[in-house]
């Protein structure tokens, strides 16, 4: 099966930084209740959506950022103002999305902001898991691996987003 060229860069950073992780090729999922059915051995709290978003952050105006938190939780705008001072927080549009992440689909978009040069805000709350796992770049094509791990590799700012 064809994947977006971004699944191979991602599998090619954990295999080139000797990260543990693994793979599921599965039918294609949009939601964090779809991802989590296909997923052994995984649930929607250490599912990672990532969202795209367009804030408001003091000094800098309007920027597109990402925010990743548990597939089971949704973000609250109230603690992202107060946590991080970000205001006027939309979703990325479709069109927005696709430009941004050079055409991954809505529903495959990874927690790996840093790729696409989106400053990423992650909850303290996903991470407290071992491991987490999303969609790789591509609807049908998830990675597990240690939350850390993920860390290394990510850098986000961690605080209470849900």
């Amino acid at each position: 099966m064809s994947y977006h060229p971004l699944t191979e860069k991602i599998k090619a950073i954990l295999t080139e930084g000797g990260f543990w992780f693994e793979t599921f090729e599965h039918e294609p999922v949009r939601t964090s209740e779809e991802a989590s059915k296909v997923r052994s051995g995984y649930n929607m709290d250490q599912g990672a959506k990532a969202l795209i978003t367009r804030v408001k952050k003091p000094g800098e105006g309007k920027l597109f950022v990402m925010f990743v938190l548990q597939g089971s939780k949704k973000f609250d705008t109230t603690k992202i103002r107060e946590e991080f001072g970000l205001s006027d927080i939309r979703f990325a549009t479709e069109e927005e999305v696709l430009k941004i992440t050079d055409g991954v689909l809505l529903g495959g978009v990874p927690p790996f902001g840093n790729l696409f040069g989106l400053p990423v805000y992650a909850d303290r709350g996903l991470l407290a898991n071992e491991k987490i796992i999303f969609n790789a770049g591509d609807k049908s094509f998830s990675i597990g691996m240690r939350a850390e791990d993920y860390i290394k590799i990510v850098n986000p700012v961690i605080g209470n987003i849900v």
